[in-house]
């Protein structure tokens, strides 16, 4: 049972936010009025822009499955409060709380760094994982267009790359993506926890409607983009009994290929979702909490390779099993895309080139 309640942050995931574990010296709220309640609880979602001089990150956990990922964005303003990636802000000095949802940086020349990358005569072309940590169609994506530029220039170069997105922002680019999937250049997972529309504006507030995004997945399989659906995370005691009917949807909706992860609250998002669990489910907050547990050996987050994405234990033995009879009833067909990497030319920039 959803419980209302007083002074709750709508539209937004984190209700707290939380020190950084990385500062000495933190910025604390006194006094609730004046300068103190507009510095500390403005809603207001800030633009950071940022010119980094790499942009593309090896990936070492072999759980994904992909070499590279490229984040034009960090912190997200959908703010699905199980993120894992919210750690990765207090590296930018901020807290992985609101500061996550509220303070957004921009990598503003990813574009031109990327170009520079393929341009290099000893890359070897791998899919790229787009967003591998914040969304790269979160809103701030429709007035900057980054990731819309970061499929262009794959485009050009003929790289594969690979997307990830809970935004139904992502058919804006259907014609760079119908010609990237022309040569077999892009995937597409749209990633979808659950039916119940009161649940997900409580766990991803800023998110596209699970309407929108199972009609994404449809308009994408029209123009013949391979896609699927991403089951993940699955919350045991809040969306797990929603597996089969996820899975039904998408591949109704025209997905072939389905993936599923469990939760796993690591550092401050440990924190940060039980707050939210005790004020959103104070029915359940202590039997969801100890699931969760219950799957990752006694604690809320696993980083062993082959077990933190998956869980372990009786309870997540129960959540693959039925993901995998889902599966095998809607989804028989399902299949494994394999990426075009051969035509990648790095000389598709050459402007000396292009004259003949």
């Amino acid at each position: 049972m959803v419980t209302a309640i007083s002074n709750y942050f709508k539209g937004r995931g984190a209700q707290i936010n939380p020190n950084n574990s990385f500062l000495k010296q933190q910025y604390i709220q006194e006094h609730v009025e004046g300068l103190d309640e507009e510095f500390l609880q403005s809603e207001k979602t800030e633009i950071i822009y940022t010119y980094p001089k790499t942009i593309i990150n090896k990936v070492e956990n072999t759980d994904i499955g992909l070499g590279y990922s490229l984040n034009p964005y960090q912190g997200c303003e959908h703010g699905c409060i199980y993120c894992y990636a919210r750690n990765s802000h207090e590296y930018w000095g901020y807290s992985a709380g609101l500061d996550f949802e509220r303070k957004i940086i921009v990598k503003k020349n990813t574009a031109e760094l990327l170009e520079t990358h393929f341009s290099q005569k000893n890359w070897k072309p791998k899919p790229i994982m787009l967003s591998g940590n914040t969304d790269c169609y979160q809103p701030i994506e429709r007035e900057l267009e980054l990731t819309r530029k970061i499929l262009q220039t794959c485009l050009k170069y003929k790289h594969p790359v690979s997307i990830i997105t809970k935004n139904s922002l992502v058919t804006r680019d259907i014609d760079v993506l119908t010609e990237l999937a022309e040569h077999n250049l892009v995937h597409v997972m749209i990633s979808i926890t659950g039916t119940d529309e009161k649940v997900r504006q409580l766990l991803e507030p800023r998110t596209a409607t699970y309407k929108n995004r199972m009609a994404t997945l449809a308009t994408l399989s029209k123009h013949r983009i391979p896609c699927g659906v991403m089951v993940a995370p699955i919350i045991p005691g809040i969306n797990n009994h929603e597996i089969p009917a996820v899975i039904e949807q998408s591949a109704y909706a025209g997905a072939s290929s389905a993936g599923i992860t469990i939760v796993r609250l690591n550092g401050s998002v440990a924190q940060l979702f039980k707050d939210w669990l005790v004020k959103n489910f104070p029915d359940r907050a202590d039997k969801v909490w100890n699931q969760i547990s219950e799957c990752h050996g006694g604690k809320v987050s696993d980083s062993r390779p082959g077990t933190r994405m998956k869980g372990e234990g009786k309870i997540a033995e129960s959540i693959m099993q039925l993901f995998k009879l889902s599966k095998t009833r809607f989804m028989p067909d399902a299949d494994s895309f394999k990426f075009n990497t051969e035509d990648f030319n790095y000389r598709a920039g050459d402007k000396q080139l292009s004259l003949f």
